[in-house]
C-alpha cells in the first residue's frame, strides 16, 4: 500500500494519497468512494504502504508554501530564487532566503498528519508490514514527528552541499554562519545583505572550506538517482515521474487510491477513495488502529 501526497517540484501545494493494492484490472471512472470503513478494511491488509506527501501537509503545520500570489519573499518569487542560477548570480540573496526557511522551520512541529504516519509506521513495523514516507517537502517534520523510513525526492533544508567537494551534511546550526544571524526578513521593504562570499556557509570536511549549498532540488536540476530508484522499487512501476504522475501511473495498474486532500485534482476522478479536507483531520483516523490488527 502507498499512502502519498503529490509533489510539483516544491512549492506546490500538494495532497496526499493512499494507494491500496489490490487485483490488477481495469480502472474504473467512477466518482471515488468517500467509504472510511471500506477505505480502513482495504488498509488492513496491505503489506507493503507507501505515503507521498507534498507541501499540504506541511501547511497544516504553519509553514509558508510560497505558491500563488503569496509565494513571495521580500520582492521575489521564492520559485526564481530556487535555481542554480540564482545561486551563482547572488549566492548571498538566496542564502538569506534559506536561511528565512530555516529559522522559521525551527519554529514549527509536526500535525496531526505527521504523527498519525509515524505512529503507523512504528505500529505497522512492528507487525512485519512496511511504511515508506516519499516526500516532496524540504522542512524534515516527518522525521520531527518520528518517521524513520523517508525519502526526501527534493532534499533537506537542514543539509547542506559542498560546491567544491560536493560534502553533503546534516546542518541544523542557528544560524547557520554568524554572517547570516539576523538576516533574511521577507519584507519587500528589507533590504539585500550583500554578504561577502567567504562569509556565507563553508564546508568544514576535511579543511575544505568550499561554499555550501543547501542540499536540495533546485529548478532545472535532476532528482536523486538512487531515491528515484528506491521510489520506484516501493511504487513497483518501470517509470516513476516526479512525482505529480505517481498516483495517477500506481492507479492505471490497477492499484486503489485513496487521495486526501482540501479539493480535487485532474487525477482525482482515476482514485478509489477521496477524502475530503485537511490531512490533519482526515488522516489519523484512517490510519488508526484496524480492529483485526494484532498488538
Amino acid at each position: 500500500m502507498i499512502v502519498r501526497q503529490l509533489p510539483c517540484r516544491g512549492f506546490i501545494n500538494s495532497h496526499l494519497r493512499a494507494h491500496l493494492k489490490r487485483p490488477q484490472g481495469s480502472q474504473d471512472m467512477a466518482r471515488p468512494s468517500s467509504d472510511l470503513a471500506a477505505f480502513r478494511e482495504i488498509f488492513s491488509k496491505a503489506k507493503n504502504i507507501a505515503i507521498v506527501t507534498g507541501a499540504g501537509v506541511s501547511a497544516e503545520s504553519g509553514v509558508p508554501t510560497f505558491r500563488g500570489a503569496g509565494g513571495y519573499w521580500r520582492k521575489w518569487q521564492a520559485q526564481k530564487l530556487a535555481t542554480p542560477e540564482a545561486f551563482s548570480r547572488n549566492p548571498s540573496l538566496v542564502w538569506e532566503f534559506y536561511h528565512y526557511r530555516r529559522e522559521v522551520m525551527l519554529t514549527k512541529n509536526p500535525n496531526p498528519a505527521h504523527l498519525a504516519i509515524a505512529e503507523c509506521e512504528e505500529r505497522l513495523g512492528k507487525q512485519g508490514r512496511t511504511v515508506t514516507v516519499i516526500t516532496q517537502n524540504i522542512d524534515e517534520l516527518h522525521r520531527c514527528a518520528g518517521s524513520q523510513n523517508i525519502l526526501e525526492m527534493h532534499g533537506s533544508l537542514f543539509k547542506t552541499r559542498c560546491m567544491s567537494c560536493g560534502h553533503e551534511a546534516d546542518n541544523s546550526k542557528s544560524p547557520i554562519c554568524a554572517a547570516l544571524e539576523g538576516k533574511g526578513a521577507p519584507d519587500p521593504d528589507t533590504g539585500d545583505a550583500q554578504i561577502p562570499v567567504q562569509q556565507l556557509p563553508r564546508c568544514e570536511h576535511k579543511g575544505c572550506h568550499g561554499l555550501l549549498r543547501p542540499a536540495v532540488v533546485w529548478f532545472g536540476e535532476t532528482l536523486d538517482s538512487d531515491i528515484l530508484s528506491r521510489a520506484e522499487k516501493v511504487g513497483t512501476s518501470s517509470v516513476v515521474y516526479p512525482a505529480a504522475m505517481f498516483a495517477p501511473q500506481v492507479a492505471a495498474r490497477g492499484v486503489p487510491v485513496a487521495e486526501f486532500n482540501m479539493e480535487n485534482t485532474p487525477a482525482t476522478m482515476r482514485f478509489q477513495f477521496h477524502f475530503h479536507g485537511p490531512c490533519g483531520t482526515t488522516l489519523p483516523p484512517a490510519l488508526a488502529r484496524h480492529e483485526t490488527e494484532h498488538t
